[in-house]
């Protein structure tokens, strides 16, 4: 379902952010702890969609965070692998992409739903029926899960705070991805707006009881080949600050250099590192490793492993 700037009541949302609602007396928050003690608060954590990393990493109610990688390092690839992985953990999602039309992510995001090429000769349907019976099948699964805002370009910051609240107060969304803060606030060097729009996004997190996460990109680095951290990213140095969580998804592109001059390749060497540099609520910061599988554009925890699956309504 795509969601575009007419349908935002962006009156409500200046309303709405007034101080006054904010100011309640003590007793609003006595009475929820003595419900609490009646009916202890569900954990409406959700899980990465990879299973190794599924005790060591959760995305929490009221938290942001932030996937950084370089340019064309498959930051947007796998974040939408990440929102398959919550809608079939039966959570609702919105994805905001200022760099590519719906209709774009959502074929690849349904080519790592069916796990697998949808121009492939090696089945029995042509591939044009395995198109249509797979965008059958995304109906299904995505059903009323899925949301794109439809928007391209830089936007301003007070559309994104106002599409977050919508998403949040009027569509029941608890998981939003931004993609990305430069197209937000431009300007590398813009550290006062960037810290004051992160600052307002933890704010409607936290408010609103959802999960925002902010795609970002990192600084240049002297090499490829040098793994980045969480002071690489671009911009203020505040971002990692506010932020809960910082995600760095990095390309092994020494073992693709290796493959493209028609090298030996050590093919258990993986093809990209998730490497969490910050957790503020979890246990750790664990890394992980992928392996690319090209045919379905999914990450896989193993080398030759077959694509995950996230069709719930049966096989091709």
């Amino acid at each position: 379902m795509y969601l575009s700037n007419d349908d935002i009541d962006f009156a409500a949302y200046s309303a709405i952010t007034d101080n006054e609602h904010k100011i309640k007396p003590a007793k609003v928050w006595i009475d929820e702890l003595e419900e609490d003690l009646v009916n202890p608060p569900i954990d409406h954590s959700v899980m990465l969609p990879w299973g190794t990393m599924s005790d060591l990493f959760a995305f929490r109610p009221g938290e942001v965070t932030v996937w950084a990688g370089g340019n064309g390092g498959g930051k947007s690839l796998m974040t939408g692998m990440v929102a398959l992985g919550l809608i079939k953990q039966n959570v609702k999602v919105c994805i905001a992409s200022f760099e590519m039309k719906p209709k774009i992510t959502l074929r690849r995001m349904i080519k790592q739903f069916a796990g697998k090429s949808l121009e492939s000769t090696n089945y029995s349907m042509t591939p044009d029926a395995q198109k249509r019976d797979a965008y059958a099948r995304f109906k299904i699964f995505a059903s009323d899960k899925l949301y794109l805002y439809d928007q391209q370009g830089t936007v301003n910051s007070a559309m994104i705070e106002a599409m977050c609240w919508h998403c949040a107060t009027k569509l029941g969304i608890t998981h939003i991805f931004i993609d990305s803060l430069m197209k937000c606030v431009p300007g590398e060097d813009n550290y006062n707006q960037q810290k004051d729009f992160v600052d307002k996004l933890t704010a409607i997190a936290r408010d609103n009881d959802i999960h925002i996460h902010l795609v970002h990109h990192i600084r240049k680095q002297v090499s490829e080949e040098v793994r980045p951290n969480k002071n690489d990213l671009r911009g203020s140095s505040a971002i990692t600050d506010m932020v809960d969580n910082v995600l760095i998804l990095w390309r092994n592109k020494k073992k693709e250099m290796e493959a493209h001059r028609g090298e030996s390749v050590d093919h258990n060497m993986p093809d990209a590192y998730l490497m969490c540099v910050k957790q503020r609520n979890g246990e750790g910061e664990p890394w992980m490793e992928f392996y690319f599988h090209l045919d379905s554009q999914q990450f896989l925890e193993r080398s030759g492993g077959l694509p995950m699956s996230f069709d719930n309504v049966g096989d091709f």
